[in-house]
């Protein structure tokens, strides 16, 4: 499981190399369970009802603790040069090696031990349940008829069921096997978890706002586009920025608070949980690196992508790694990621 999930994500895998061991293989299984469900709703190569139909299938067998899924249609779709692809194409894509171990990875599940089995189950439940709605939500929608959310509500809606909910999990998983003994405020937890992942989820809305309105998706939601008079098309022409800044901007200031309260929650777990403590820091401290770099870039421009660069992930994990013995120190970091 390690080597796949290093391939699909390598900064989740940083994460989850700093995890406690008790909680470290069902939190890992179940990132590989929600890419998997991910890539199934985003390979746009098979045709939205199908993928719409695979999702529901992976559903069913990840709440029936059934393993015997086919995903062919997925394994076999085409390449982008219209070709199939080869058996070293398959083997070298990490997200066709995850379609190809589905069935290994339901097995996996089955494996846990109850209650760790249950949570996974309910968080990816909620998770498919946010990856139809938004297939639903953009079936129709392409760069030239861009698809926008309503609301803020289905904004907060979407940004609970994909990341939110995952908080959540992650606050009770580790209560369960980690701070059983432990004197803590659950409930406050539970609410600042998943604040934590929400904010995490905004801001790679936020930061991917280009790439998503080439792919007819909007996430800004209408009326608050309508307020600065704007409309979703509008928005893939990257000259119109400064008219859409102060919009964007709220979020930002939006994301920010949420990750703000994710420190609020690290600096809760015990101090004594050290890699419990990181493993949240880590994520955090990058997320708000991220938003400082937003601030003053052109997001609707497709060719200047914000991203923080390894060296600095890097700078970042060794400062904690630093400061963490020292209570000033550490209180400090999450204001010093924010310049």
């Amino acid at each position: 499981m390690n080597n796949v999930l290093k391939r699909v994500s390598r900064s989740f895998y940083l994460t989850m190399r700093a995890l406690p061991r008790p909680v470290r293989h069902p939190i890992g299984l179940a990132y590989l369970l929600a890419r998997t469900s991910d890539t199934i709703a985003d390979t746009e190569l098979v045709p939205a009802q199908d993928r719409l139909a695979a999702l529901q299938a992976f559903r069913e067998h990840v709440r029936q603790g059934t393993t015997g899924l086919i995903l062919d249609m997925f394994l076999s779709a085409s390449g982008g040069g219209g070709g199939a692809l080869s058996v070293q194409d398959k083997s070298s894509n990490p997200e066709l090696v995850l379609l190809g171990r589905c069935s290994e990875l339901l097995g996996a599940l089955n494996a846990l031990p109850e209650p760790d089995r249950r949570m996974v189950r309910e968080v990816l439940d909620t998770i498919i349940s946010g990856q139809t709605l938004d297939l639903e939500r953009f079936a129709r929608a392409t760069a030239e008829n861009p698809v926008a959310l309503d609301s803020d509500d289905d904004l907060d809606d979407y940004t609970y069921r994909v990341a939110g909910c995952v908080g959540l999990f992650w606050t009770r998983l580790c209560a369960h096997r980690l701070l059983a003994r432990t004197r803590i405020d659950a409930r406050q937890l539970e609410e600042l978890g998943i604040r934590f992942g929400k904010g995490l989820q905004l801001v790679n809305i936020l930061r991917d706002m280009a790439v998503d309105l080439r792919n007819g998706r909007c996430y800004v939601p209408l009326d608050r586009l309508a307020h600065a008079g704007l409309r979703p098309l509008q928005l893939l022409n990257p000259d119109v920025m400064p008219l859409f800044r102060p919009v964007y901007t709220e979020y930002l200031e939006r994301a920010d608070s949420f990750l703000a309260d994710g420190w609020l929650y690290t600096n809760m777990l015990p101090k004594n949980h050290v890699r419990l403590r990181l493993a949240c820091a880590w994520p955090i401290l990058i997320g708000v690196r991220t938003i400082a770099m937003l601030r003053g870039a052109n997001v609707l421009d497709p060719d200047r992508r914000v991203k923080v660069s390894r060296a600095e992930v890097r700078r970042l994990i060794a400062a904690t790694v630093r400061c963490y013995p020292f209570v000033g120190a550490w209180e400090k970091l999450f204001r010093r990621a924010q310049n």
